[in-house]
């Protein structure tokens, strides 16, 4: 991985959540010439992609000022796999064909992709695998950092994160549309100790929109209900717009 890129355009593989969203500013701060996003949203469950509310990454993209372009490959079947690896591998085809046909339409071709991947050497290794096809380089500005660092960092910048999204011991039905804030932090790092629930959700066990940033001229407002089965659950999003 790199910090910088001769020339050409950068894409931010976004999905709206903390992550990518921090990969993102990170970017732009850095002054790296991003000339798209690209969201992909995945039909079904997914190994390489995070999947609730991808549909907000249209209204972030409007506030943060850059053109997003939108991937809608079919149901990855992921919950049928018996090959991780190779599962990993077939989804992020689709992802690859559309930085392929973006590339002569970026002014200087696609030099580089921001990636939000903390951890995770199962994302991250294909990801840069994919930039060496294409001869980009990967801006990854979480990549190994301290989970809690990262965190405060997020909220000290001006990002407004909501959880979306939980599926954790410990992570109960009033997490969910809950703001991420620092005594929402200090909780988690107690669940941590406890459960081994990863305080920015690396593990899935819960998931981000950012609704608001220094990145991003206006907040995402949302109307939402919802969702619990008695150990997981979901925010399901009634409506959203720029306030």
């Amino acid at each position: 991985m790199t910090d910088d890129a001769d020339g050409g355009s950068w894409v931010s593989l976004f999905s709206g959540g903390k992550d990518s969203s921090w990969a993102l500013y990170r970017a732009l701060e850095r002054g790296l010439p991003v000339e798209r996003l690209v969201t992909v949203h995945p039909e079904g469950d997914s190994y390489m992609y995070h999947v609730p509310a991808t549909r907000l990454a249209g209204l972030a993209a409007e506030s943060v000022g850059i053109p997003l372009v939108e991937v809608e490959p079919d149901d990855f079947g992921a919950g049928e796999t018996t090959d991780s690896g190779a599962q990993g591998d077939a989804e992020l085809e689709p992802l690859e064909a559309a930085l392929r046909e973006l590339d002569p339409d970026l002014p200087g071709g696609l030099a580089g992709v921001t990636a939000g991947a903390v951890e995770s050497e199962y994302q991250t290794s294909r990801i840069e695998a994919m930039a060496e096809r294409l001869d980009a380089e990967v801006f990854a500005p979480l990549w190994q950092r301290d989970p809690r660092e990262l965190a405060d960092a997020m909220l000290d910048a001006g990002f407004e994160i909501r959880i979306i999204r939980v599926a954790a011991g410990g992570l109960d039905e009033s997490w969910l549309g809950r703001t991420l804030d620092a005594d929402a932090l200090d909780e988690l790092e107690t669940l941590n100790e406890r459960y081994g629930v990863h305080i920015l959700g690396e593990g899935g066990e819960f998931e981000t929109v950012v609704t608001d940033g220094p990145h991003m001229e206006r907040a995402i407002e949302l109307e939402s209900e919802t969702e619990w089965d008695g150990t997981r659950g979901t925010l399901r999003i009634e409506d959203a717009w720029l306030a």
